[in-house]
């Protein structure tokens, strides 16, 4: 069992920065793929950045089109992160941490459907 707490959202000016962090209990945490997802006002869940479990032989991180080159996910025993800078208003949503206790082949990691952990959200508002 995992248990996730975001944190670090906020309102925050366009061409700003932030960043989210996620607190992440269980004891097979660092076995697990980790991912950022968000949801804005009237949207469906979309993904935003994966990590792969710190077990892996090889570190993989992925990001979405839409945040490439702005956002950076991370990662370390017990958190991850969300580095998001060049902020612009359509950025605006609640972000989620998630975790998958599988492993996520290129073809899964961008939906939650293969995520089993969330945690609460933390809203994010990036103002004009």
């Amino acid at each position: 069992q995992v248990t996730l707490v975001e944190s670090g959202g906020g309102l925050v000016q366009a061409g700003g920065s932030l960043r989210l962090s996620c607190a992440a209990s269980g004891r097979t945490f660092t076995n697990y793929p980790m991912g950022w997802f968000r949801q804005g006002p009237g949207k469906e869940r979309e993904f935003v950045a994966t990590t792969s479990s710190l077990s892996d032989n090889v570190y993989r991180a992925h990001t979405a089109d839409s945040v490439k080159g702005r956002f950076a996910i991370s990662r370390d025993n017990t958190n991850v992160y969300l580095q998001m800078n060049n902020l612009k208003p359509e950025d605006t949503a609640v972000y989620y941490c998630a975790g998958s206790s599988r492993s996520l082949s290129n073809s899964d990691y961008g939906s939650p459907t293969y995520y089993d952990y969330w945690g609460q959200g933390t809203q994010v508002t990036v103002s004009s």
